[in-house]
C-alpha cells in the first residue's frame, strides 16, 4: 500500500511506471499495488493476472478510506488487510486471528 497521494488520472501504464521507477519493483510479479488520491475517497489497485494487468477502482460516495495520514512511502499488507481497507476499516486498529496452517494433532 502506497501512502503518498497519487493522481487518479493515472491508469495502468502510469501506475506500473510508478511502481517501476519509485519502488524499484517489477509490477508484473503478481504483487498487488494499492494507491489512494489526496482526498482518500478513491483507490486504485493494480496487479498482474496471468497475461495482463488488472486495475480495480473504487470511489466512495460519502466517506474516506481509513489510512494513517502520518505514514509515508510503501508498506506491505496482506490480502486480508486489503479487504479491511476496502471495507472502511483502519488496519492499525483491527486485529484478526492469526493465520494458521492445518496440522494433525494427536
Amino acid at each position: 500500500m502506497y501512502y503518498e497521494r497519487v493522481d487518479m488520472r493515472k491508469s495502468v501504464n502510469g501506475l506500473s511506471q510508478l511502481v517501476n521507477d519509485e519502488f524499484g519493483m517489477n509490477p508484473g510479479t503478481g504483487n498487488i499495488f494499492v494507491f489512494f488520491n489526496k482526498g482518500r475517497d478513491r483507490v486504485k489497485v493494480l496487479f498482474w493476472h496471468l497475461n495482463g494487468y488488472c486495475l480495480f477502482y473504487k470511489r466512495l460516495e460519502a466517506d474516506k478510506f481509513q489510512i494513517s495520514r502520518g505514514k509515508s512511502g510503501l508498506e506491505e499488507i496482506s490480502r486480508r488487510q486489503l479487504d479491511w481497507v476496502l471495507e472502511g476499516l483502519n488496519i492499525e486498529e483491527v486485529q484478526g486471528h492469526p493465520e494458521r496452517q492445518y496440522g494433525v494433532h494427536f
